[in-house]
Parts: C-alpha cells; sequence; structure tokens
C-alpha cells in the first residue's frame, strides 16, 4: 500500500472551500480528520475559546515553503499556551506571545496565516462557515445547545 500525504491544515481547508456542495464539503474535512483540524476548526469558530494573545500578526519570519521544521499535526497541542483556562493562564504575555511566534516559525507559512486568522476569530475561508464545522463536527463547538 502506497503511503499516502497528509494534507497541511491550510490545503484542507482550501480543498473544502473550493468543495461544490455541503456534503462535499463535509466530506473533504472528514477524510482529513484530524485533532489539528479540529483544534483550529473549533479555535475559530468556538466564542467559548478566548485567545489570551493580541489580535492582528506579531512579527515574525514565515518557514520556508519547502523546509518546513514541523506541522500543526504535531503542534497544535501547543494551542493550550494561548487560550484562556490552558496551561498558559500563569504565563507573562510576553512569554506567551514569544511562544506562539515560535510556533508561526515552525509551520507551513500557510498555516501560518490559518492561524493567524483562526486567533482573530475570522473566517479561514470563503465557505468555511461556523454552521458548517457544526455539521461536519455535531458536538465540537460548545456554545451549540444539544436538542433533546
Amino acid at each position: 500500500m502506497a503511503v499516502t500525504h497528509r494534507l497541511y491544515i491550510h490545503e484542507i481547508i482550501k480543498k473544502a472551500a473550493a468543495a461544490k456542495t455541503r456534503a462535499d464539503k463535509i466530506k473533504v474535512f472528514h477524510e482529513n480528520d484530524s485533532w489539528a483540524l479540529k483544534d483550529v476548526l473549533r479555535g475559530a469558530y468556538d466564542p467559548t475559546v478566548v485567545w489570551l494573545l493580541p489580535e492582528g500578526a506579531p512579527p515574525y519570519e514565515p518557514a520556508e515553503e519547502r523546509s518546513v521544521p514541523s506541522n500543526l499535526l504535531r503542534k497544535n497541542t501547543e494551542f493550550s499556551y494561548f487560550v484562556k483556562g490552558g496551561k498558559g493562564d500563569n504565563l507573562k504575555p510576553f512569554k506567551r506571545e514569544a511562544m506562539f511566534i515560535r510556533l508561526l516559525e515552525q509551520i507551513h507559512p500557510e498555516d501560518a496565516k490559518v492561524l493567524l486568522l483562526m486567533k482573530d476569530k475570522k473566517s479561514l475561508a470563503k465557505g468555511v462557515t461556523k454552521k458548517l464545522v457544526e455539521e461536519a463536527y455535531p458536538k465540537l463547538i460548545r456554545d451549540t445547545i444539544p436538542s433533546s
């Protein structure tokens, strides 16, 4: 069996955005399912996720596209340092921001752009909406009231 390349998070989001139907968009998410993808989607669209980082892009040096040291499939666990109620609650803002910059510099430059959109609670791509994410992953976004 051939080893297939796992898509970067930005590639999954772009592929979902390009899909013609809602069902196709959801299929793209499910075919490329990972905790990293879910963390990014939740981080962008769940209002209960509060980022402890200033708005906008910090000064950082994007990684070379062809030689990124890591990826979000490995680095998404670091998100807990950047959200209210997470491991980074007691960190000084400067330390937390330095950690975030280091994360941005270690991943694909397009994934870094996705993280900046996520952090600022902006749409990740046209057609990738909160409603779509709720449909794809019904229990992911915490502000959704379960139906009885």
